[in-house]
């Protein structure tokens, strides 16, 4: 996983060749509940930004972590946050619309992107 630290954003597609990594980065999706059952990227953990803070403490400081919401404001001040933290922390550019405009897979089956 190599990728400059300055740059808070990274594509889909670096995301997406991460998590097929033995070394996976933590990808944490901070939508709302209703947003997630709707459809996500497998294999993710889900904090919902409002409790991000309260589950700051569950985040391994140790490995990266690249947060994604519906677009990309939320998940910015999430990995703004975890920055200031100290930790390695990312946003998905273009967030979840961009995952699934660019054909990435949804879970479940059948998913999709809900609205805000």
């Amino acid at each position: 996983m190599s990728v400059d630290a300055s740059q808070l954003e990274v594509d889909p597609e670096r995301v997406e060749g991460w998590l097929a990594e033995d070394s996976a980065p933590q990808v944490i999706d901070v939508r709302e509940a209703y947003e997630r059952e709707a459809g996500h990227i497998a294999d993710t953990r889900h904090i919902e930004l409002v409790a991000l803070t309260a589950a700051a403490a569950t985040v391994e400081h140790e490995r990266p972590v690249v947060f994604y919401c519906r677009v990309g404001a939320r998940s910015e001040m999430a990995a703004q946050a975890f920055r200031a933290a100290g930790f390695q922390a990312y946003s998905m550019r273009g967030g979840l619309q961009r995952w699934a405009d660019e054909g990435r897979p949804l879970s479940p089956e059948g998913g999709h992107v809900a609205n805000h």
